[in-house]
């Protein structure tokens, strides 16, 4: 069965946007592939994203954007609750930067 995939709703269903099972429903929607399989590609391009970016630091998707993984350095905080000081642990983040194809669909609500 063939779906528009013009007409679905993204992520109408949660507050917080479109989660995981989301994605994976929508693509057996518009793919026609069994959620399954739908399910086993979503968590295989997640782990690849997550690999390349363990590996290299970075993940460029084309049209889309770049993934980027920064070093924080350890720092000086204080406890919100007691005001006492406290050291923040040095630790990675990743951070994303959206493409301007990206940016251009979204602020015009292009379709694609």
């Amino acid at each position: 069965m063939q779906v528009n995939a013009a007409t679905l709703p993204v992520g109408v269903d949660t507050p917080q946007g479109m989660t995981k099972a989301d994605l994976v429903n929508l693509i057996h929607e518009r793919v026609g592939s069994p959620k399954k399989e739908a399910g086993e590609v979503v968590e295989a391009f997640f782990a690849i994203i997550r690999e390349g970016l363990r590996e290299a630091g970075k993940v460029k998707i084309s049209g889309f954007g770049t993934f980027i993984v920064s070093d924080k350095h350890a720092r000086g905080g204080r406890n919100p609750q007691t005001g006492a000081p406290i050291t923040i642990c040095p630790r990675r983040v990743v951070s994303f930067k959206p493409s301007q194809i990206l940016k251009d669909r979204v602020n015009k609500g292009s379709k694609g």
